[in-house]
């Protein structure tokens, strides 16, 4: 289309290309975790062919259609989670592949309709005003399902549906006998994962996982119940056209029903991960993406990709950063990757079958692993203790009851604590009515003094309100402005009267880039709450060290005049 550039050519080709290869097994692997519920020997077969399609269909037309030059879009953790609920409920009450097949489609198509609205109604950008505590529980708690959801396989056995049965059961499951093969292929993928990095990057290390324990599991006469089995070759057939399939013999209005509400539940998550990968790939690439324009391609793409039995997906953050790291910049790079899928599935459906299912479970336990938020909870004595409250309750939600609720709930304790936090703030003596105004144009009052020799070498950066998640990215904004040829950067915090966790984070990311360039970073008159979570982080004295913080600016200009 004409608004693709082929300026980068051979960068795109390669950038797709290489991000296909780590999609391979990661669209085998969720697949067949979507498919895990269904107690029938075509489940994985059915699972990884449909996860092959998702990530192909998908990909192909939200690079086509969407707002992100670089995204790369597939089946995701968080989605696979919400599509294996919907498979298993299906299974469970109908015991009809067929029955099952039409409501993830459904739920695709109904996920991709309310993308596409949610781009023409332009709520995109409140994906911003997520606060992290409640990013970082509902990730943790997904990694944590996904996890749970793979120890089954990984040692040969079919795991339960519901996460309360994943826990109790394990011990009862382990003691009736597993596959100490299967475990062992398990931990050797887990270990390639982990270990191949440090001998070279160049190549992924899940497809070496992939490969070489396949190609070991080959010499060891496995059960063919532990392996994939045969997945059609061939272009997908729509859903309703399917073999076996009579939709004149299927119940339409349970399966309406039970397609809805994961449909809109798929399309709320998948916004919010697109859109938070849209956001990595600005970082990395310094360009800016269109997030209603890439809801309506996401949108367009779920409904192919669910038009023809795959599953739903979303921008996928570490397949995106592989492409841009491996060169490739435009929307030719997306579709690269999927017609690269494409062509494992036209023509190499025959070799996926030995692949071992417990070493699919390996790959998707390092994933799981990756999305947990360590950090958050590292930090979790440090940060404000409302905002680890609501990480807490968001992360137990996830796991125990349901994304959606989990999403909902903390949203809401979030804004009750922020108004709470506000209302203290105004009490206080601070004004409010300019929360989002970082202005870093007039100079203030008392910023005389500073060395005529060295002004060429200072930026000063006036921050003007709390930063707060609901601030973060006018801030990230505001600090990308800061020269990279900059010696000396001072960033006055005196009108910064709060800072949460979200800003807390945002500001480490921003210090660290201004400290990458060269600069040294000095910070001036931080008021009491800021300086207590600055310090309690130990952004100061680690980061910052305390002898670059100054009561006031007059303090700062007298530490200046010392170095000349």
């Amino acid at each position: 289309m004409a608004f693709i550039s082929t300026k980068n050519l051979k960068g795109d080709i390669f950038g797709g290309i290489t991000a296909g290869i780590v999609a391979l097994p990661l669209a085998l692997a969720f697949g067949i975790q979507a498919f895990g519920g269904i107690d029938n020997p075509a489940a994985s077969s059915m699972g990884a062919l449909a996860g092959l399609v998702g990530a192909a269909l998908l990909g192909f037309f939200a690079s086509l259609f969407g707002g992100t030059h670089s995204q790369i879009s597939g089946p995701t953790g968080p989605m696979t989670v919400i599509t294996a609920a919907l498979v298993s409920g299906v299974w469970a009450s109908s015991q009809s592949l067929g029955a099952v097949l039409i409501s993830m489609s459904l739920a695709g198509l109904f996920c991709g309709a309310f993308q596409i609205l949610f781009g023409i109604l332009k709520i995109g950008k409140y994906v911003r005003y997520i606060p992290y505590p409640v990013l970082s529980g509902f990730m943790s708690g997904i990694g944590v399902i996904i996890i749970l959801q793979q120890l089954y396989p990984l040692i040969g056995l079919k795991s339960p549906v519901l996460v309360v049965d994943m826990i109790l059961q394990l011990p009862q499951r382990v003691a009736g006998g597993v596959s100490l093969t299967a475990l062992l292929l398990g931990l050797g993928t887990i270990a390639i994962i982990f270990l191949f990095p440090l001998i070279t990057k160049k190549i992924p290390a899940t497809l070496v996982a992939l490969v070489v324990m396949t190609v070991v599991s080959l010499f060891l006469n496995m059960d063919e119940k532990l392996l994939i089995g045969a997945i059609p070759s061939g272009f997908p057939m729509p859903f309703f056209a399917k073999e076996g399939i009579s939709l004149a013999d299927l119940q339409w209005g349970p399966i309406l029903k039970a397609s809805i509400i994961p449909g809109l539940t798929l399309a709320g998550l998948g916004s919010i991960d697109t859109l938070l990968t849209s956001v990595v790939a600005d970082n990395i690439t310094k360009t800016h993406h269109n997030s209603n324009k890439e809801l309506v391609g996401q949108g367009i793409g779920n409904i192919i990709s669910g038009l023809f039995c795959g599953i739903a997906g979303a921008g996928a953050t570490m397949r995106t950063v592989v492409n841009v790291k491996s060169g490739g910049r435009t929307q030719i790079s997306g579709m690269v990757h999927s017609l690269f899928l494409f062509a494992v599935l036209l023509g190499l459906g025959s070799l996926v079958r030995f692949v071992p299912l417990s070493v699919l479970a390996g790959i998707l336990i390092t994933v799981g692993w990756g999305i947990i938020d360590f950090k958050g909870f590292k930090d979790l004595l440090k940060i404000p203790r409302a905002d680890a409250v609501v990480l807490i309750i968001v992360f137990l939600l996830t796991v125990f009851v349901d994304l959606l609720t989990a999403v909902g709930i903390g949203m809401v304790i979030a804004c009750v604590l922020f108004m709470k936090r506000a209302s203290d703030l105004v009490e206080g003596g601070y004004s409010s009515s300019e929360m989002t105004n970082f202005d870093k144009e007039s100079p203030w009052s008392d910023e005389g003094g500073i060395p005529e020799e060295m002004k060429h070498r200072i930026y000063i950066q006036r921050l003007n309100g709390p930063i707060f998640f609901g601030t973060i990215t006018k801030f990230q904004s505001v600090m990308d402005d800061v020269p990279k040829d900059a010696k000396i950067v001072i960033i006055r915090m005196r009108l910064v009267s709060f800072m949460d966790q979200s800003g807390l984070y945002a500001m480490e990311t921003a210090i660290k880039e201004i400290q990458a360039n060269g600069a040294m970073v000095l910070m001036t008159i931080i008021q009491p709450q800021p300086m207590y979570m600055l310090t309690k982080m130990k952004l100061i004295p680690e980061l910052v060290p305390e002898e670059h913080t100054f009561k006031t600016f007059e303090d700062c200009t007298e530490f200046l005049a010392k170095m000349l």
